[in-house]
C-alpha cells in the first residue's frame, strides 16, 4: 500500500522558531508577533487554497483570530529553550477531489486534538503546478486551557513518598519531588495513534469518492514490504531539479524508484504464478491421484505438446496458410519454452514452483543488497550537503564566538539566526555520523561513485531475474488452457472517474433516502 508523507515536529524557541512565523507561512499571512515586535509577512506565499481554526469548547472567542492565538500561546511561553507548538504536515491523497479536503482534515482534527483540549489551526496547500502535490499543514497548542479559558500549566511538581507515605527530606532540607505532565499529549505512543488515525480518516474518504486505492501509515519495513524509501529533498534541490539540474539526491531517488519498481513487478509475478500452481494442483487433486498411481506428476512438457493440440483444433476453420503460419510461431514460442525447462530440467508443477521460490530468494537477495548500498548513499550525500553548508555560513559562525558581549552576541544572532542554525544542523548531522569539517570529500566521492556503480549492477541482476520470469509466465498461460479450458478470462470491468463513482453514490444515497421516507409514511399511515 501507498506510505504518503506524514511528519510531526515541535516549534522550539531555542532553535530560533516562533509559532507566530509558523501560522503566517502556513496561512500565507502578515502576523504580527509580540515576543520579538516583528512582522512576519508571507501574503507574496502561492498555494494556499484554505485556512481555518478549530476550538475546544472552553477556549476564548478570540482565539478564533490567528494572530491572537498564537501570541497568547508565545506569550505564556517565559523560558529561551519553551516548545510553542506542535506541527503536522500531511500529504493529501490526490484521488480524494479538492473539494472534500477541509472537511477531510476537520474531521481528523476534531478527533484526535480539538476534543482532547487542543486548539487547531490548518491550512491546504496546492503549490504550482496545481495537483501535483497537495497537503495540509496543522499547527497545535502545547497547553490545555481551564473552564475559564486560561492557559494551564505543563507540569507540576509533586512530592516524592516513602513507604509509609510520607514526604522524603534530602540533606539540603528540601523535600524530594519530582514534574508530572498535566496533560500527556507529549507521550510517544500518541505518535502512533495520530498516524494511524490519519490513515483511518484518509482511507474513509478515499472509499467516499470511490477509489479502491488506500494508504498504509506503518513503515515498508512493518508492511513486510522489501521497498527502499526515498531521501528527502529539500527546498534546494527541488529547485535545481525543477530547474533541470541534476543532483546526487535526485539521482539517488531516480535510482530508487527504478528499483522499487522492478522489484514490486517481480515480487507481483512470483506471487502470481505460484498462487497459480497451488490452484491448479488443488483443483486437479483426482488428475493427481491417477498420476500418482503411475509414480507421476503432470509433466510440463506433455502439457506444451497438448496445448499445440489444442492450438491446431481452434485453427480448424483456418485458411491452409493461417494454419501453416500460426503452427510455425507456436512451435517456435513451445520450442524455446521446453529448451529453457531442458536447461533447468523443470518437468514438473512442482519444480516450477520450486524454480519460482529460487527467483524469488534471488530477488531477495538483491533487494537486501540494493537497501545496503542506497543506505550508504543516503549518508554519504548527507555528509556532503551538511559540510557544504558548515562552508558556506562557517563565517558567519566564527564571527558569532568572537563577539564578547552577550548583548551584542544577541543582536547578531537575530540577524543571522537562519545561517547559524543551519550551520548548527549540519555540524550536528556531521557528528552523528563521526566526522567533522576535515572529512576527505574525494574518498566520499570516490565511494559514492562505487556504491553507485554497484546499485547498476544490481539493477542489471534484477532486470535478469526479470527475463527469466518471462517464459515462465507464458508456461502458465499455455498449460492453463489446456488444464483448465473451461475458464474463460473475464473482461475488465469498466472503469468511472472520480466524478461519476461520486455522482452514482449520490444518486445512490438519494434513492435510500426516498425509500426510507416512503416506508416511514406508510408505517405513519398504518399507525
Amino acid at each position: 500500500m501507498p506510505n504518503p508523507h506524514f511528519d510531526i515536529t515541535i516549534t522550539k524557541r531555542s532553535e530560533g522558531k516562533s509559532a507566530v512565523a509558523g501560522a503566517a507561512y502556513q496561512s500565507g499571512e502578515n502576523l504580527f508577533s509580540e515576543y520579538d515586535q516583528k512582522h512576519k509577512n508571507y501574503t507574496r506565499k502561492e498555494g494556499v487554497v484554505y485556512t481555518e481554526i478549530m476550538l475546544p469548547a472552553n477556549a476564548p472567542p478570540e482565539y478564533a483570530d490567528r494572530e491572537t492565538l498564537w501570541n497568547s500561546a508565545e506569550n505564556c511561553e517565559k523560558q529561551w529553550n519553551s516548545q510553542l507548538a506542535r506541527r503536522f504536515v500531511l500529504a493529501l491523497p490526490r484521488e480524494v477531489p479538492m473539494e472534500m479536503y477541509p472537511q477531510m482534515i476537520r474531521d481528523y482534527c476534531e478527533e484526535y486534538f480539538v476534543s482532547k483540549g487542543m486548539c487547531c489551526d490548518f491550512a491546504i496547500h496546492d503549490p504550482y503546478p496545481p495537483g501535483h502535490n497537495p497537503h495540509c499543514h496543522v499547527m497545535l497548542t502545547l497547553r490545555a486551557i481551564d473552564e475559564n479559558g486560561k492557559w494551564l500549566p505543563k507540569s507540576r511538581k509533586v512530592y516524592d513518598l516513602d513507604e509509609n507515605g510520607e514526604r522524603i527530606k534530602l540533606t539540603s532540607g528540601n523535600w524530594k519531588s519530582h514534574k508530572e505532565n498535566t496533560m500527556d499529549w507529549n507521550e510517544q505512543y500518541h505518535g502512533e495513534e495520530w498516524r494511524h488515525g490519519w490513515e483511518v480518516v484518509q482511507n474513509h474518504y478515499l472509499e467516499l469518492a470511490g477509489s479502491p486505492e488506500r494508504v498504509d501509515l506503518r513503515s515498508y519495513k512493518r508492511q513486510g514490504l522489501d521497498i527502499v524509501p526515498t531521501v528527502h529533498m529539500g527546498v534546494a534541490v527541488t529547485q535545481m531539479e525543477r530547474r533541470g539540474i541534476e543532483t546526487n539526491i535526485g539521482n539517488l531517488n531516480r535510482d530508487i524508484k527504478v528499483a522499487n519498481s522492478l522489484m514490486n513487478s517481480i515480487r507481483k509475478t512470483i506471487t502470481s504464478l505460484r498462487d497459480w500452481i497451488a490452484a491448479i494442483l488443488e483443483t486437479r487433486k483426482e488428475i493427481l491421484a491417477e498420476m500418482e498411481a503411475k509414480n507421476a506428476s503432470p509433466n510440463l512438457a506433455e502439457l506444451l505438446r497438448d496445448y499445440m493440440n489444442l492450438r491446431k483444433a481452434e485453427r480448424s476453420d483456418w485458411s491452409q496458410y493461417g494454419k501453416q503460419k500460426g503452427t510455425i510461431a507456436d512451435m517456435k514460442a513451445v520450442a524455446n519454452a521446453v529448451s529453457y525447462l531442458q536447461s533447468y530440467e523443470i518437468f514438473t508443477l512442482e519444480k516450477l514452483d520450486e524454480a519460482l521460490q529460487d527467483l524469488n530468494g534471488r530477488a531477495k537477495a538483491i533487494g537486501a543488497a540494493m537497501r545496503k548500498s542506497e543506505s550508504r548513499m543516503k549518508v554519504i550525500t548527507g555528509i556532503q550537503s551538511a559540510v557544504a553548508d558548515c562552508q558556506t555560513h562557517k563565517a558567519v559562525h566564527d564571527k558569532y564566538l568572537k563577539i564578547g558581549w552577550k548583548t551584542t552576541q544577541s543582536i547578531y544572532a537575530d540577524r543571522h539566526r537562519n545561517e547559524l542554525d543551519t550551520f548548527n544542523k549540519a555540524y550536528r548531522y556531521l557528528k552523528k555520523q563521526g566526522v567533522d569539517l576535515s572529512v576527505d570529500l574525494k574518498a566520499m566521492q570516490a565511494e559514492y561513485d562505487s556504491l553507485e556503480k554497484s546499485h547498476a549492477e544490481h539493477s542489471a541482476q534484477l532486470s535478469a531475474v526479470q527475463t527469466d520470469l518471462k517464459p515462465l509466465k507464458d508456461i502458465r498461460y499455455w498449460v492453463g488452457k489446456v488444464l483448465e479450458p473451461e475458464q474463460v478470462e473475464k473482461k475488465p470491468e469498466p472503469k468511472f472517474s472520480v466524478k461519476d463513482r461520486l455522482a452514482y453514490a449520490k444518486k445512490k444515497h438519494s434513492q435510500e433516502e426516498q425509500s426510507e421516507r416512503q416506508k416511514q409514511k406508510k408505517q405513519n399511515i398504518e399507525l
